[in-house]
């Protein structure tokens, strides 16, 4: 009762003190659970509607968090993680799972879309890669025969490591070496109406290059920007470049009107002595500009008018995340409702939702062990980085590489 009432106490402060515009319907929230302090689903509820968060990524497809969710309208993305590939690719077990895991919540709860497996096809495991699209396929089906499929999209998550060039930005091509997996993925996406998935972190590029890459560029705040020489498009900040070299590298692929979104972005707020600009401050700067660059309902510079789909991550810090101290410091609440760092969203008066999360054991198949956590991809954001820390920089693969060759030249485009 005394950690209950703590909460909201805590929430009150919470929302008595934010300033800033809501996050508007485009903006989601990542609950990640990876931690033994969160507040229950039900705690979560109003924490989430105080700032106006009206659509949840789980790592899974925890029962306890869709149920509590039920009514609220939220809308919610639930998970397989990439350890039950192999399985999904079984219709049998593919549409089992719908069922227990998708068909019996709806319609109260309003779940959306399952992503399949967590950036696959850059962790160098030709078993997972091999996985993928099939398992992908199989659940649809299942949602087919189901006819849920209209209601309920099938993707998958992708790292920027997927690019083989995305410097400039209207250069964006994916890695040839990964063509015999992408071009059915794209392929399937564009039968089934469903969107590319993409992870991106310029957070990872100031880290590596802290001296080299403009701090002021990748937290959106107010600079001269740079010019791409094929497009003659202004950036002025790093991730909307991101964004444009994947629609790029869709465009060159015969898939320009592919819907895009950012499944992961975010900064942390606390990070080991060697982890440059993981401060309060930049995480303030980086997720509240970005909330309101999105809530202005602009595009990036090559789409203009199309939706900023993206899902920041995450709701709370996760104290048992393994890796560096970063890991740990991602979420823009601490677990007992108070702000990691002084955001300013204004708050909403009893209307606006999201969603919430729980223990990640909970949305597996029937009769499989539950894991210890959610998928292994979402373990440790910072494992792409970690293997490439030693490489040169105009090695380094997928976003590092585009972000620091954004800056390395000493002209602008």
């Amino acid at each position: 009762m005394e950690i209950i009432t703590r909460f909201h106490s805590s929430l009150f402060a919470l929302v008595s003190g934010f300033v800033l515009p809501l996050l508007v319907a485009s903006v989601g929230i990542n609950y990640g659970q990876i931690a033994d302090n969160l507040p229950s689903p039900e705690n979560v509820i109003p924490l989430l509607r105080s700032i106006g968060i009206n659509k949840v990524k789980l790592y899974d497809a925890d029962p306890q968090v869709l149920r509590a969710f039920a009514n609220t309208s939220v809308e919610f993305v639930v998970a397989l993680g990439n350890e039950y590939l192999a399985k999904m690719k079984d219709p049998e077990k593919s549409l089992a799972w719908v069922k227990t895991n998708v068909q019996s919540f709806l319609p109260a709860t309003k779940i959306t879309c399952i992503t399949i497996g967590n950036e696959v096809l850059t962790l160098n495991d030709t078993s997972l890669s091999d996985n993928l699209l099939p398992a992908m396929q199989s659940v649809h089906t299942a949602l087919v025969s189901l006819g849920l499929d209209k209601q309920v999209s099938v993707t998958t998550a992708h790292s920027l490591a997927v690019l083989q060039n995305s410097y400039p930005p209207s250069a964006g091509a994916f890695r040839e070496d990964l063509t015999e997996y992408i071009t059915p993925i794209l392929n399937f996406h564009a039968k089934t109406g469903s969107p590319f998935l993409i992870n991106a972190y310029p957070y990872f590029a100031y880290k590596g290059n802290p001296k080299q890459v403009p701090l002021d560029f990748v937290l959106f705040q107010p600079n001269s920007g740079v010019v791409d020489p094929g497009s003659n498009l202004r950036y002025d900040n790093m991730l909307f470049a991101q964004m444009d070299a994947v629609y790029a590298a869709l465009a060159s692929q015969g898939y320009k009107k592919l819907p895009l979104q950012i499944s992961e972005t975010g900064w942390p707020s606390k990070g080991d002595e060697d982890e440059a600009g993981a401060t309060p401050e930049n995480a303030k700067k980086y997720n509240g500009n970005l909330m309101k660059l999105v809530s202005q309902k602009k595009g990036t510079p090559s789409r203009p008018n199309s939706d900023l789909n993206i899902y920041v991550f995450a709701l709370f810090n996760e104290n048992l995340k393994p890796g560096p101290t970063s890991e740990r410091n991602y979420g823009l609440f601490k677990p007992d409702g108070t702000p990691a760092y002084q955001l300013g969203l204004a708050t909403m008066n009893g209307s606006g939702n999201s969603s919430t999360g729980s223990p990640a054991s909970s949305g597996y198949p029937a009769s499989t062990p539950s894991p210890t956590s959610s998928s292994t991809g979402y373990l440790s954001i910072t494992s792409a980085t970690e293997r490439v820390s030693s490489v040169s920089a105009a090695a380094i693969c997928g976003w590092l590489s585009s972000s620091l060759l954004f800056f390395l030249s000493s002209k602008p485009w």
